[in-house]
Formats: C-alpha cells, structure tokens, sequence
C-alpha cells in the first residue's frame, strides 16, 4: 500500500490504515460494549436447560468497549464505495440510482408488515400492488402474461426456459437445443443446461448482431428456442428482430429475450410487438430497486397467451365479486419457482418508481441513459479502441487494444480508476470483446459527472504511454492495496480466526 500519509509518523495515522484499528485487533479481555441489569430471576444452569444444543466452547468474539464498536463499524463504512458518493460505470449491470422515495413507500405500515399468510380478504390492497405491477409490466413489454415469481434475473431465465419447455412437450415434443449467441450474459448457457437443453453457440457477425442467414441454417425441428439479449451485451440493438422472430417461429421454435438491457428500451419500443414469445425483466435494474447486497432482487417473467397455461403458480386474478384472489388451479403450471409470491418489497419499489415517472418519464429515462453512453463513446474513442462501430445504445464497450502494446490490461486501467474516485467499469466481458472495457453511465448522471469521469479515462490513457508503472502498481490512494487475485479466488479466507 502506498504511503498516503506523507510525512506524519504512522504511530499518528495507524487507526486509519489497512490492518490496524480492526475490532479483533483491539480486543482485550474484560471489555464491555454493554451492561445489563442485574438478573430478578433464579439463575438456571445453561447447559441443563439447552441439552445437547448448548455450546460448550467459548465463541470467542472480541471484547471492545461502545466506542471502539462504533469508531470500527463506522471507520469500515468510509472505505466503502457507494451510489451516494459517485457513478457506477459497472456495463451491463445497470447500477443507477435508487429514489429514496421507493424506499420511503416500501416502509410503510401496511406494506412492510403485511404477512404472506394473511387472508386474502385482508390482503387486498398487496394483491392490488401486484396486480397493478404486473398490468404496468405487460404494457411496457408488449406481453400477455407474466408471473412475478422469480427472484432474480438468472431466476427469471430459468423460469423462462422452463416454460418453453413446457410448452415443447404438452405439443408432444420437448426439443433438443437452445441457441445463444457468443454476446449473450453468461447466465444464458446455464439455463439451458440446467433446463436439459443442449446449447448451440452461435457467433456474432462483425457488426456485434445476428446473422440471420446463418440463423436460418442453425434453427432446425429442434430447437426449441433462442436466448437473445437485445440490446446485446456490447450494446447493440438486433435491427434484424422481425427477421430473427420469422425464423424460429417458421420451424416452430421459440425467441427468448433475456431483458437485463430494457433500460434501452423501456418507453421506446415493446418486446412483444417484435416477436419475443418469452423474456424477463430485472427490477434491480430498468426499474431502481436495489442490486446485488442491496437486494433481494426481482426477475418478472412476462410471455405471450401461448406459454400463459404454464406459469407459476399461484396468479393473481380478479373474481367475479370483483375481489383479488391468488389461483393455484394451474394443472399445466411448472410449479412454484418461488416461496411465497415472489420478493413483494421489490414489487413496490418497482411500483413506485414507474409510477413517479409515467409514461413520458420512463421515455425520457431510456433516452437520457443512451445519451449518456453515447457523449461517453464520443469522448473516449480516439484514445481507447471501439471494436465495434455499430450505433450504441445503453452501454458502450472498448477494448485495451491501444494500452497493451505499453503492457497495461483493461484490469490495470480500471484499478487505476479507483485513485481516481470512480467504481470500475465491468472489466473484461463481454468475452467477443478481447481486454473489453464495458461502461454503462445510466440516466443517472449529470454531464458534470460524465465529464469528470471522461477526463479520468483520458488521464489515465496518457499515463499509460508516458509512465505505464503507474497504472501497473495502482491503486495507490486506497486502504486495500493490489490484491492477489489468483490466491483469493483459489485459497479464499471466508473466516475470521483468532490467532
């Protein structure tokens, strides 16, 4: 780690550097972070009244006062990277911002209490969020079903891939294979497999899309459908769809869309108006709830009326009393997916957030995250390679072609990046792109934070050719220096242990 305190005695800074100042380190026999009345009661033998589930051995933790705790926990919150503190360029992950509005709405009384077991009659105005949710779901992808099961976009590929099957044997036939393109996410081909398929790969053209007369001669009696992400992770909006839909569909197969990328979408043009049978959506992502260790995620699987008998169950629907109810009398359904309905916080959320927007809203999120990826390509293509030409959409993907000939890799530029003050880009993926440098801005930044993170980008790349040690030994302002990833991913430390 680089001295980032130049010139201070490290005796002065060492509660603010990497490995000192840590609670276990602290601990001290006798230490107390609480106090706790005297006992009113008899005193009773632990290990007599647990049994066998009493632990015997002591658990060890660290002993420290209340605020050496705090000063810990707090100090750890500092070296942490946030949304609150700048943009996320992650490709292909979408982090914009989440409005603390849907958070406020989540809470409410009502909501946040409410009990999946509670009657239905009880739970009108739940089942209403999800109804309403979904009505909202289907317009904007043009769909005519959909189940809100899932708990994640991978989730949702199962759960999409499941229906196709589903679909394949009640005509007779399950089928054999599932094509997925060399752009698709990396989930793609696990689905498949795990669903039983066979995959197909099948490669890109050199403007990053579908070649639909190689499709033609790949799509046979079967297939049973193809996993298409559109736009593609590097980006690029299949402008041949109609044609792609055509094929599969002449032999009897199905087009799934894997719909992580419908933040280029959304308000601008509907799935099911160009032939997807099939997709999901990532609330995490279009729709502003949480990600990844904010979660739990959502992955909404909408289909057309032909995949609708196949759903999870249970459905919401509306009786003839005009009440909601929850139908679990689906004897063509492939079983619940999910415990429960689904994770119903990020339902509202997802409610929230569309309905603060609306219709011209969500328009204009879709059009201000293409624009932001577009001023950014714009900005960086004459210092990093664009190895695709082809119009961007949400995201754009460079690769490190121009660095390496100086030794520097698309993973040296982004650990440079963290000195800087930015999150990585997503490094190295998609895998069609060598060294591939995929960023993704959102509609959540200004053209203030885009520009001090282009001007970052274009430092970085004249370092690399006046003094690549630089960005071959960073970071070097953070509490973490360099890790050892090969070590990490093979010899991971899951556990503290006191020495």
């Amino acid at each position: 780690m680089a001295e980032t305190f130049v010139g201070i005695p490290k005796k002065v800074t060492a509660h603010l550097t990497q490995n000192e100042g840590l609670s276990f380190e602290k601990s001290a026999p006798g230490k107390k972070g609480y106090r706790l009345a005297p006992l009113d009661v008899p005193e009773v033998d632990p290990a007599a009244l647990l049994g066998a589930s009493y632990r015997s051995l002591n658990a060890q933790l660290p002993e420290l006062s209340e605020i050496e705790i705090i000063r810990h926990f707090t100090r750890l919150s500092t070296w942490n990277y946030a949304i609150d503190l700048g943009m996320y360029p992650l490709g292909s992950c979408t982090m914009k911002y989440n409005p603390r509005v849907n958070e406020f709405v989540s809470r409410l009384e009502g909501i946040a209490d409410a009990h999946p077991y509670q009657p239905e009659a009880l739970a009108q105005g739940s089942l209403e969020i999800m109804r309403l949710l979904q009505e909202c779901l289907l317009e904007i992808t043009g769909m005519e079903a959909i189940t809100l099961q899932p708990a994640a976009g991978a989730h949702g590929e199962f759960t999409g891939i499941l229906l196709a099957r589903a679909y394949h044997q009640a005509k007779g036939n399950a089928r054999k294979t599932v094509i997925i393109p060399d752009s698709a996410h990396g989930t793609n081909p696990a689905t498949a497999a795990m669903c039983g398929y066979e995959v197909v790969n099948f490669k890109s053209n050199p403007e990053g899309g579908i070649d639909v007369e190689a499709l033609a001669k790949a799509v046979t009696e079967d297939t049973a459908a193809l996993m298409l992400t559109n736009p593609s992770t590097i980006g690029v909006f299949e402008n041949e769809i109609h044609r792609i839909a055509d094929i599969l569909h002449a032999k009897g197969a199905l087009l799934y869309m894997d719909g992580a990328n419908m933040n280029a979408l959304c308000g601008k043009t509907r799935p099911g108006d160009f032939g997807v049978d099939v997709m999901h959506l990532n609330l995490h992502k279009t729709f502003s709830t949480p990600h990844g260790g904010g979660g739990p995620g959502s992955g909404p699987v909408a289909c057309k009326k032909i995949l609708d008998p196949f759903l999870p169950a249970p459905v919401v629907e509306r009786g003839s009393d005009g009440h909601l109810r929850l139908n679990y009398d689906r004897p063509q359904s492939v079983g619940r997916v999910r415990a429960f309905y689904g994770n119903f916080g990020m339902f509202v959320r997802a409610l929230a957030y569309i309905l603060a927007n609306g219709p011209d809203g969500l328009r204009q999120t879709t059009e201000d995250a293409v624009l932001n990826a577009n001023y950014i390509r714009a900005k960086l293509e004459d210092v990093y390679e664009l190895p695709y030409k082809t119009p961007s959409m949400h995201e754009v993907v460079f690769s490190d072609r121009r660095q390496t000939k100086n030794g520097v890799k698309t993973g040296d530029i982004a650990k440079r990046l963290i000195d800087y003050g930015f999150h990585p880009y997503t490094v190295s993926f998609p895998l069609i792109v060598p060294g591939a440098l995929m960023i993704e801005p959102t509609e959540s930044e200004s053209r203030e934070e885009l520009d001090l993170f282009v001007e970052a980008m274009r430092q970085i790349a004249r370092e690399v050719e006046e003094n690549p040690e630089v960005v071959l030994n960073a970071p070097h302002f953070t509490r973490v220096s360099r890790l050892d990833e090969t070590t990490a991913a093979r010899r991971p430390v899951l556990r503290w242990r006191r020495q």
